[in-house]
C-alpha cells in the first residue's frame, strides 16, 4: 500500500522525511496540508504538527518516529550503518539537530517570543544564531573526532544524519548564519545537493511550493 505523506514544502522535519523516502525509494503519494491548524487535519494528527504518514489507515506523526518506521518497514537500503556504535553514533548526531536545535527553529516558539513575550525581531534572531552556533560547532568537533575520509558524515553513502543536517543548513542560510566555522558540514552539505534524492525533496520541488 502507497504511504500517504501529509505534508508542506515548509519546514525541516518534512523535508528530513522526504529524504528518506527518496534515499530508500518508497514510492508515496503527497499530500499537501495548507494549514497545520485545519480541524481535520487535527482529526488525522492529534498532536497538529507535520509530517504525518499514513499507511493502511494508521497514521504516525513525529519525523523521527517516522524515519523509525520507515528503517522498519523498508530496511534496504538502511539509512543507518551495520556497526552498533556507528548506529548510535548517527542517531546522536541525528538527534543534536532534530531534539536540541530544530525546536527553537519552529515558527510556534519564535511566534511566542515575539507576540505574548513581547521580544524583538533583532532579539530573536540573535536567539536562534547562537543554537545553530552552539549546535553546529558541536555537530562539526564530532565529525572530526570521528575521523574518517569521507564524503558524507559516517561514510561512503548518505543517510539519516545528512537528511537531518541538509534542512537544518537551508534554515541556517534563511537566517543569514555565518556556516564559515564548519568546513566538514559545509562539504557534507555540498556533496548532499548533487544528488537526486536531495534535490526531489528540496522544498522548491514540492507540488505546492509556490509559482512551482
Amino acid at each position: 500500500m502507497t504511504p500517504r505523506l501529509f505534508t508542506r514544502f515548509q519546514n525541516s522535519a518534512r523535508q528530513r522525511v522526504r529524504i528518506v523516502l527518496h534515499l530508500k525509494g518508497i514510492d508515496y503519494a503527497y499530500v499537501p496540508v495548507l494549514d497545520a491548524a485545519d480541524p481535520a487535519y487535527h482529526a488525522l494528527n492529534p498532536q497538529g504538527l507535520m509530517p504525518a504518514l499514513e499507511i493502511g489507515g494508521r497514521v504516525v506523526a513525529q519525523s523521527s518516529a517516522i524515519v523509525e518506521l520507515l528503517e522498519d518497514l523498508w530496511p534496504v537500503p538502511s539509512v543507518l550503518p551495520a556497526d552498533p556504535f556507528l548506529r548510535a553514533e548517527v542517531r546522536a548526531f541525528a538527534q543534536h539537530i532534530t531534539a536540541d536545535l530544530h525546536p527553537v527553529n519552529n515558527n510556534r516558539v519564535r511566534r511566542y517570543l515575539r507576540d505574548p513575550l513581547g521580544v524583538g525581531e533583532a532579539e530573536i534572531l540573535g536567539w536562534y544564531r547562537h543554537w545553530v552556533a552552539v549546535t553546529f560547532a558541536s555537530l562539526e568537533a564530532q565529525l572530526a573526532r570521528h575521523g574518517r575520509d569521507s564524503t558524507y558524515c559516517f561514510g561512503d553513502r548518505p543517510g539519516l544524519a545528512e537528511a537531518c543536517l541538509v534542512p537544518q543548513m537551508d534554515n541556517a542560510r534563511r537566517f543569514g548564519c555565518d556556516l564559515g566555522a564548519y568546513p566538514r558540514l559545509l562539504a557534507v552539505d555540498a556533496a548532499c545537493r548533487g544528488l537526486d534524492a536531495f534535490r526531489r525533496a528540496a522544498p522548491e520541488a514540492q507540488p505546492d511550493y509556490p509559482g512551482g
